[in-house]
């Protein structure tokens, strides 16, 4: 699975519209187009120069396995091992990767238990 960590703080946002106008405006490394707006998530420094409201500040992990968009499993498993270590975790997933936003100040515990899944996975398919 390899996750890596970006460098950065990302923030999630959300705007009162239903037009992606302003997702060309910005850098956002996701939008969702909500029924109550358009969700984006920023760099933290964008979303300050922006002037826009947040909460929590959060890391971006990326799983860099190429995932299938219809895989079973993956997502689970990685949400259910960061939970088990009280990590919140948001999901997003795109065409080719998942990328998780944890806490900023649990970022690298965040790697450490998916890097330990991931060796955990590893050894069970060689010794299957």
């Amino acid at each position: 699975m390899e996750p890596a960590l970006r460098d950065g703080a990302f923030v999630f946002v959300t705007v009162p519209t239903r037009s992606f106008a302003l997702a060309t405006e910005t850098d956002p490394v996701a939008a969702v187009m909500e029924a109550e707006g358009l969700t984006l998530v920023l760099p933290q420094a964008q979303a300050d120069a922006l002037r826009f409201g947040y909460g929590t500040v959060f890391r971006q992990l990326t799983l860099t396995v190429h995932s299938s968009l219809d895989a079973v499993g993956l997502t689970a498993a990685v949400a259910t091992r960061l939970a088990a270590h009280g990590i919140p975790a948001n999901v997003v997933a795109g065409y080719y990767h998942d990328h998780l936003f944890v806490p900023h100040d649990r970022a690298e515990e965040a790697l450490e238990v998916l890097r330990a899944l991931s060796l955990e996975q590893v050894g069970k398919s060689v010794s299957s």
